[in-house]
């Protein structure tokens, strides 16, 4: 019966978010898609409780490259790419800032934690020219399935599957599957591929 209800609210809030898909979809025909989706995602941000949870899904799912009916994303968690992917049973704490990633199954985010895209966002090479018109590219970051990311971490590379990232690690290079990390920048402390894993 739970099972029952849940995908009649999806239903429900996925035809509630549909006029707002379609405003969001004219806006980025005519212009940045990018700029458009941040906006509608900084709208649903603030809708709060397991309301807020149905709408943003709901609206991610026509919006994303993919995300699957059965996430849980929190109060205040903006995404600023269109080109995302959010994995089954994914868990994302409360106001977090994710950029163009991948989010494998059943990963779990803390509060506060930053996604970055990549670590080459921001041009600096010229120093007449300003930052904000050096450009730069924007890598889509891969978190592999079952990974858990603790509070105010922020990532910057790939991350394999099964992973511990410690609150307020900060992750610079890509990440062997059961690493666990910790620190600024991140270090291996630890692993979880033992033999009872396999």
């Amino acid at each position: 019966m739970k099972n029952f209800l849940k995908k009649i609210l999806n239903i429900f809030c996925l035809v509630l978010v549909t006029p707002l898909y379609l405003t969001y979809f004219i806006f980025a025909s005519l212009g940045n898609q990018d700029s458009a989706f941040w906006s509608v995602s900084q709208l649903l941000s603030i809708i709060p409780g397991s309301t807020g949870i149905y709408m943003r899904k709901s609206f991610y799912r026509l919006a994303m490259t993919k995300c699957h009916e059965e996430c849980a994303i929190l109060f205040g968690t903006i995404f600023s790419q269109a080109d995302t992917e959010i994995g089954k049973g994914v868990y994302i704490g409360l106001n977090c800032n994710i950029g163009k990633c991948e989010i494998e199954d059943y990963c779990t985010f803390g509060n506060n934690v930053h996604v970055l895209s990549g670590k080459e966002q921001h041009n600096f090479d010229s120093v007449e020219k300003p930052i904000q018109e050096q450009g730069g590219v924007y890598k889509k970051i891969v978190i592999g399935e079952d990974t858990w990311v603790g509070n105010c971490a922020i990532i910057m590379a790939n991350v394999g599957k099964k992973c511990i990232i410690g609150a307020g690690s900060v992750v610079v290079k890509d990440l062997e599957d059961y690493s666990i990390v910790a620190g600024n920048p991140a270090r291996i402390i630890g692993t979880r591929n033992k033999k009872s894993d396999v």
